[in-house]
């Protein structure tokens, strides 16, 4: 099993580190395995239709010239190859900024190569001991040619507005891309599995290249020297679906593609545990307000004071501090993290990803909420705020889309087994039922307006409906 890369630190906008890279004694054999000082030059500039020029006809020269090329592409952008002992350079991060790789290095290994059974947790919970994914069946990127093909047959082409025209001459992106998400998981790149590939290329790259156009449409909007305000994307997906793990790779390829950016959960604004008592104390009874979770447990007004001050963050000496929620407090019925632990962002502010599982949920008429479940119509009246709080600031929409809502217990389950199996607690099988019962009569009252009719206020040309299955890949969409 091939040694994993370290991942580097995205570049800040003070400073960009030069890294050490490796060097090449020849274009069809493997890079030179010794670090070197590295000065940085320009990737080479070329596309997919020059690469097949420059080879011919023959398809064995198409291959040995896509090889050189995506070897050239590595040299900038790999810090070290393979043999060299990935743990020694393994960056040193702050102790939650690493924990949080962890959280989502585990949960992007979570492919369809494991077994279910064994599968890791989803980000919020603790993980099993970091680990390479399993390659039984490794798939080597050997031309920029199989590479394409590849990038062509995914299910998400279509719906970003890419055609394989397109691809072939966008490929130095999905290159430089891929190569980049490699790196933040620690994955060899050209050695991937099945699984790694369809999450890098049928997943995540296509949904940065549709949130950088968004931005970049976004701007144009503006005139030269105007202060541009960020533009918010809201991601909405159920639990467990990976949507954590996706905003992860979305910020690291906006922050290395040079755009600043910021992220947030609706998670983060949870009422604090003692407002959440009192929630519960105003309506006894009612399960699904007892513990965080469905609408009525958060705090709107500082949810839209964040969203607002964040909005404003367009100059360079603008700062300020991005909430969190720690949900091991008191037991694990969670409260708002000391404020001295909240992590700072500096403008200006291009993006915001702003994520969360109710994200776009329409209130419904009183009678069908009530039969899902009668305890919902106090939830369905206290949801008729949140447009105003949150969907009215969110100009583009991902939404994440699953065939069935059961499909959160089950990956629910696979978190708490995997949590058992590295000796941490976990929940029992009944205390998970319990756990997501509280949330699927919402998934199942307010889902299925969500995937008709789209989030409150969203446009057709920025909106992304991205469907996935039960491994939390994408899929071809009805």
């Amino acid at each position: 099993m091939a040694p994993l890369h370290a991942a580097p630190p995205p570049p800040s906008s003070s400073a960009v580190s030069h890294h050490a890279a490796a060097s090449s004694s020849s274009a069809h054999h493997a890079l030179l395995l010794h670090p070197k000082p590295y000065h940085h030059r320009r990737a080479p500039s070329c596309s997919l239709a020059a690469v097949a020029a420059a080879a011919g006809p023959s398809r064995k020269a198409a291959r040995t010239a896509g090889t050189a090329f995506l070897r050239l592409w590595l040299v900038p952008l790999v810090p070290f190859r393979v043999l060299v002992p990935a743990a020694s350079f393994v960056p040193q991060l702050p102790v939650r900024q690493e924990r949080r790789f962890h959280h989502c290095r585990i949960a992007f290994l979570s492919c369809s190569d494991q077994d279910p059974a064994t599968a890791p947790p989803r980000p919020g919970r603790s993980p099993a001991p970091a680990r390479s994914a399993p390659s039984s069946s490794p798939a080597l990127v050997s031309s920029v040619q199989d590479l394409y093909e590849f990038i062509c047959s995914g299910p998400l082409v279509d719906r970003i507005g890419y055609t394989k025209e397109k691809i072939a001459e966008s490929i130095d992106r999905w290159l430089r891309s891929g190569v980049q998400v490699a790196r933040l998981f620690r994955l060899n790149e050209l050695q991937l599995s099945e699984a790694e590939k369809v999450r890098i290329y049928h997943y995540y790259i296509p949904v940065f290249l549709w949130c950088e156009d968004q931005v970049m449409e976004h701007r144009a909007k503006y005139n030269e020297g105007d202060e541009i305000p960020p533009l918010v994307i809201g991601v909405s997906a159920p639990q467990g679906s990976g949507k954590t793990t996706l905003v992860f790779a979305l910020d690291y390829l906006f922050r290395t593609a040079g755009r600043n950016s910021a992220t947030l959960s609706i998670d983060d604004f949870y009422l604090t545990a003692k407002e959440q008592n009192e929630l519960r104390d105003r309506n006894p009874g009612n399960a699904l307000l007892e513990f965080r979770g469905n609408a009525g447990s958060h705090d709107l007004q500082f949810s839209v004071e964040t969203l607002e001050s964040l909005i404003k963050l367009t100059k360079e000496d603008m700062k300020m501090k991005l909430p969190r929620y720690d949900k091991s407090a008191f037991g694990g019925r969670g409260d708002r993290a000391d404020p001295s632990t909240w992590p700072e962002v500096k403008g200006p502010l291009e993006v915001v990803l702003f994520e969360g599982w109710m994200l776009g949920f329409k209130p419904l008429p009183n009678e069908v909420v009530k039969a899902v479940d009668p305890q919902l119509e106090v939830v369905n009246k206290n949801l008729q705020s949140y447009y105003d709080a949150w969907d009215r600031l969110i100009e583009s929409w991902i939404v994440i889309k699953i065939k069935e809502p059961n499909c959160v217990y089950q990956w629910r389950l696979q978190a708490e087994i995997a949590m058992k199996a590295d000796g941490k607690p976990g929940m029992s099988d009944d205390e998970v039922m319990d756990f997501v019962s509280r949330y699927l009569p919402a998934y199942h009252a307010y889902l299925p307006t969500l995937y008709k009719e789209g989030p409150n206020g969203s446009k057709k040309d920025h909106l992304l409906v991205i469907d996935i299955d039960e491994e939390r890949n994408p899929i071809w969409g009805i």
